[in-house]
C-alpha cells in the first residue's frame, strides 16, 4: 500500500514539472516570435533603407539569425506534437546553423575557420546517425 502512495506522489510530481516545463517552453516561443517579428523589421530597414546600405554580410548574418530563430520555434512546435520529446535532429540542425553564423561573422582566423568546419563535418556525421533506422523514433 505504501509503495503505491509513493508512485502516486512521484506521478503527480511529474504532471506538475510537465506542466511547468510547458509554460516555460510556451513563454519562451512567445518572446521568440516576439524576436523573429523584430529581425524581420531590423532586416527590411536594412535592405529598403536608403541612408545606410547594408553590407552583404550584415544581410546573410540577419538571414542566419532569422532561420535559427525559425529552428528554435520549430523545435517547441515539435516537442508539442511529437508527445514531449525534443528530436535530437533539431538540435544538430541548430548547431550547424550557428556555426555557419559564426563563420560568416567571425572569418579572421584561417585556423578557427577550419575547426568551425570541422565540427560542421562531425555533426553531419552525428545528424547521418541519428537519422539511421536503428535510432530513429519517429
Amino acid at each position: 500500500m505504501n509503495n503505491m502512495n509513493g508512485m502516486r506522489h512521484a506521478s503527480n510530481i511529474a504532471w506538475v514539472l510537465q506542466w511547468v516545463l510547458n509554460i516555460g517552453l510556451i513563454a519562451l516561443a512567445a518572446v521568440l516570435v516576439f524576436f523573429l517579428g523584430k529581425e524581420t523589421v531590423t532586416m527590411a530597414a536594412l535592405m529598403f533603407s536608403e541612408t545606410k546600405s547594408a553590407t552583404a554580410y550584415e544581410l546573410l548574418e540577419g538571414i542566419v539569425i532569422y532561420f535559427l530563430y525559425f529552428e528554435f520555434i520549430a523545435l517547441i512546435i515539435k516537442y508539442f506534437m511529437s508527445g514531449y520529446h525534443f528530436p535530437l535532429r533539431y538540435f544538430i540542425y541548430i548547431g550547424i546553423t550557428a556555426i555557419i553564423r559564426l563563420i560568416i561573422v567571425d572569418h579572421s582566423d584561417p585556423m578557427t575557420t577550419l575547426l568551425h568546419a570541422g565540427a560542421i563535418l562531425v555533426l553531419v556525421v552525428a545528424l547521418f546517425i541519428a537519422n539511421t533506422e536503428k535510432l530513429k523514433r519517429e
